[in-house]
C-alpha cells in the first residue's frame, strides 16, 4: 500500500523562512503564503517601509482565528531590513534569525532588480547593481544558511530566478545573466548538498504584474502587447492569454517547499505561461 503523507499544509506548521525582497511583488505573496500555512516567515528588505506594512497588515488580517478560521494555525510575518549585498549583515541576520526564532529550514530568495537597455547603454554601475542584488545577493544568503540547514541534515533554498536566464532578451543583458548566474548558483548548491538531505530549486517567472513588471510598460496597452509578443525584439507572446500575478509565482514555491516536493532538487521550475515554448 502506498504510503501516506499527512495533509500539505502540515509541511510547514511551525518552520522558520526568511524571504529576501519581501517588501512587495512575489517576495509578499510568498510570505504571506507561508505564513498562511503555518511558518514563522522572517521577512527582509533593504527599505524597512514595505516588510514593516506587510508585517502590519498580516496582524491585522490573521486576527484571533487566524485567517483560515478557527482551526487553522496561522504563522506569523516578522520585518527585518536586509541588504543582501552586504555578505557581513547577511551572516549577522542568520544568526539573529538561528538564535532568536529557531532553526531556520527554508530560505527563498526573492530580492532583485532591473536595470533594462541596450548593451552600449549600459553602465558600469547598472551592470554591477544588477549583479550585486540578483547573483552576489543569492550566494551570500545561500552561504548564510546552508551550514545550518547541512549540519542538521535538513532544509531547503529556492531561488526566484526568470525565463530570462533561460533565452536571450534584447535590453536585458545584465538582468538575464545575473539571473542565469544565480540559476547555476543554486544547482551547483544542490549538488553539493544533497547527500545531506537539503533541496534547492529555482521558481522561473515571466513576466509577472509587479512594479518591476510595471516600470516597463509605457501605456495601458502594455499589457496587451505582453501577452501577444513583439516580433521586432524576438519576443515570444504568453501561450496561456495572461500575465502572472504574484501569487501564481508564490503557489510554485510553496509546492517546492512542500514535502510533496521531496524528491526534487536542482531543478528550473517555470511558471510563464508558456512563453519560453519549454
Amino acid at each position: 500500500m502506498p504510503e501516506h503523507r499527512p495533509e500539505h499544509r502540515t509541511d510547514f506548521v511551525g518552520r522558520i523562512a526568511l524571504v529576501t525582497g519581501a517588501g512587495q511583488g512575489i517576495g509578499a505573496a510568498v510570505a504571506v503564503s507561508l505564513a498562511t500555512l503555518g511558518t514563522e516567515v522572517i521577512a527582509t528588505d533593504r527599505s524597512a517601509h514595505g516588510v514593516d506594512e506587510l508585517a502590519a497588515s498580516w496582524r491585522e488580517r490573521s486576527g484571533a482565528d487566524g485567517p483560515e478560521g478557527p482551526h487553522a494555525r496561522p504563522g506569523s510575518i516578522t520585518p527585518m531590513v536586509l541588504d543582501v549585498t552586504d555578505g557581513a549583515a547577511v551572516d549577522a541576520a542568520v544568526k539573529v534569525i538561528e538564535d532568536e526564532h529557531g532553526p531556520l529550514g527554508l530560505l527563498v530568495n526573492v530580492a532583485g532588480v532591473l536595470r533594462p537597455g541596450p548593451v552600449a547603454e549600459l553602465t558600469d554601475d547598472d551592470w554591477a547593481q544588477t549583479f550585486a542584488v540578483n547573483t552576489t545577493g543569492v550566494f551570500h544568503t545561500s552561504r548564510a544558511a546552508v551550514g545550518p540547514m547541512t549540519a542538521r541534515g535538513s532544509g531547503c533554498i529556492i531561488t526566484v530566478g526568470s525565463n530570462a536566464a533561460g533565452i536571450p532578451r534584447t535590453g536585458m543583458a545584465a538582468y538575464a545573466a545575473s539571473k542565469a548566474a544565480a540559476t547555476m548558483f543554486t544547482k551547483c548548491l544542490g549538488l553539493e548538498v544533497a547527500r545531506s538531505g537539503v533541496r534547492c530549486n529555482i521558481v522561473a517567472p515571466g513576466s509577472t504584474d509587479t512594479a518591476m513588471q510595471r516600470a516597463l510598460w509605457t501605456d495601458g496597452d502594455a499589457p496587451r502587447r505582453v501577452i501577444a509578443g513583439d516580433p521586432r525584439t524576438y519576443r515570444t507572446g504568453i501561450p496561456l492569454g495572461r500575465i502572472a500575478e504574484p501569487q501564481d509565482i508564490a503557489d510554485a514555491v510553496v509546492f517546492l517547499a512542500s514535502d510533496r516536493a521531496r524528491h526534487i532538487t536542482m531543478q528550473e521550475l517555470y511558471v510563464d505561461g508558456g512563453a519560453t515554448l519549454r
